[in-house]
């Protein structure tokens, strides 16, 4: 096993002012086989369970977080994204938890994500992982219906994952009772801080005991994460999982292309990338919504199997979405930046960036979507003439050797050569690779966002986006066993068809003749 490194210590217990000490630990990958989750201290039941997964060693981050966390020690992960930061903090939240089947037990243990679809990954993960220990995990955010929420709270579960605005309402609800946690995870941490939710978690944090065990996760780790570990940790010790002068935090294995294209060329550039060889799932980036939903919109026209993810559709159809993608049913994802956080779908080879990002963090959290846990892959980022310099200042951070974008078209021969594209490829999809199932063939659940119960759909009563349509019919066809057969227009007659009216004249009302 690859040895642990302090390379610094802040702070020093006891002395006067002093803040709580926050140790320094690098990991220093060699070429040891790594260690198994028994060897490290896991429970056999949840050895068990992630073995079923086909997971049954740890990551660098796993292998300096397990021994710490299951100590009951205050800690602060850092990694690369895609290197399982989630088991991290995951299988000693679960092993200091105790079943509890007790109607209405409180939680045990609480995990604060930034964005709904992290959410939903981190509670699956979790879920999946305590399966054989009867561990009872719920997720909470917005978008879904209070009642189920709450309904399922009251019947009591050991681990909450939430979003900041949803655990603050159903605490204000007194639906939540944060009294009992004992373990606190703040997983991506700094994305929490850049959308503003620190005043929310401030709020959160409040509310739990003071004696707690406090874990927090990121990719990147600003000044801010260290000042906040300061105020409600005990301690930490920060560890850093990296290999030797990687202080940059791109992941080797994916292979990077940055061209400088025209936006009236991007769609058709776009259609003849995802004709490249050997490619697999792929995520599309954009800054905004609209383009988003056009990108999705046009590259379906063009016999693509497309699913997109953004603000502006409603929960249910980015779960859709989402299912959709990770179940193979569409084969090219369109997402804003909310989902390049966090999300992790097997088999992602290419990350296409249709637009620049705003800066590194955000440049390396949307190709980190592929090249996953020691995976390779390929990241192809579009730069517009006016994004030329915010370009330049990322390459710069991140030191890598694209500083001049090469001028690219859909016809320049380095798009087909470096990444295997077929010559005699146009924009559209032929219709014989046209196999995948489409984003209809993936059921839109019926969240209840009003909180009422779900209403039975026909097949065919959804549109490309997922959202549902309301159909009128004349009767017929909607009767049930033992109802009374709806009376069709034909069974009528014609006067009882017509609306009547009933209009005032000069102070009366009167009712119109009939024919």
């Amino acid at each position: 096993m690859s040895p642990i490194r302090p390379t610094s210590c802040v702070g020093a217990p006891g002395s006067p002012g002093a803040v709580p000490a926050v140790k320094f630990l690098e990991y220093l990958p060699m070429s040891d086989l790594a260690p198994t989750f028994l060897e490290l201290g896991a429970d056999p039941d949840i050895a068990r369970a992630l073995a079923e997964s086909g997971i049954e060693r740890a990551f660098p981050i796993q292998a300096m977080t397990l021994p710490l966390a299951l100590d009951g020690k205050d800690l602060i992960g850092q990694a690369k994204t895609g290197t399982g930061k989630t088991l991290g903090f995951g299988i000693p939240l679960l092993q200091r938890v105790t079943p509890d089947s007790t109607p209405g037990a409180t939680p045990q243990a609480l995990v604060v994500v930034p964005t709904r679809e992290l959410c939903v990954q981190v509670a699956g993960d979790l879920e999946q992982a305590g399966s054989h220990r009867g561990i009872r995990v719920l997720s909470v955010y917005g978008g879904r219906a209070y009642e189920p929420q709450i309904e399922t709270l009251a019947r009591g579960v050991e681990v909450v994952v939430g979003t900041p605005g949803r655990l603050i309402d159903l605490a204000q609800r007194k639906a939540l009772d944060l009294s009992r946690v004992r373990v606190l995870v703040l997983d991506e941490a700094d994305e929490m801080l850049d959308m503003g939710f620190l005043p929310d978690v401030e709020r959160i944090v409040a509310q739990l005991p003071a004696v707690r065990q406090t874990m927090l996760f990121s990719a990147t780790m600003p000044g801010q994460i260290v000042a906040l570990a300061r105020r409600y940790m005990t301690q930490p010790t920060h560890i850093r999982a990296s290999e030797p002068g990687d202080d940059r935090a791109t992941v080797d294995a994916i292979e990077q292309h940055v061209w400088r294209a025209h936006p009236l060329d991007k769609v058709e550039l776009l259609a003849r990338v995802l004709q490249a060889d050997g490619r697999g799932l792929t995520m599309v980036f954009t800054r905004t919504k609209r383009k988003a939903q056009k990108i999705a919109d046009d590259l379906t026209e063009r016999g693509f199997a497309v699913a997109s993810v953004h603000g502006d559709l409603g929960q249910g159809a980015r779960e859709q979405a989402l299912r959709a993608f990770r179940n193979g049913k569409v084969d090219v994802l369109v997402a804003t930046d909310v989902a390049a956080r966090g999300i992790d779908v097997d088999g992602v080879t290419h990350v296409i960036n249709y637009e620049c990002p705003d800066d590194e963090k955000t440049y390396l959290h949307r190709i980190g979507r592929t090249g996953r846990a020691g995976a390779s892959g390929v990241a192809v980022t579009l730069v517009d003439w006016e994004d030329v310099a915010r370009w330049q200042m990322i390459d710069k951070i991140l030191g890598l050797p694209f500083k001049d974008p090469l001028e690219t078209y859909s016809t320049s021969d380095h798009v087909y050569t470096g990444l295997g594209i077929p010559k005699d490829v146009t924009g559209r999809l032929a219709k014989s690779q046209r196999t995948r199932e489409g984003l209809q063939a993936e059921q839109i659940e019926d969240l209840g966002e009003t909180g009422r119960k779900p209403k039975p759909q026909r097949s065919g009563d959804r549109d490309q986006g997922g959202r549902s349509r309301q159909r009128r019919s004349s009767g017929g066809d909607r009767s049930t066993s033992g109802a009374k057969p709806a009376e069709t227009t034909a069974d009528k007659p014609r006067s009882a068809n017509r609306r009547r009216r009933r209009t005032k004249r000069g102070g009366s009302t009167t009712a119109p003749a009939a024919e």
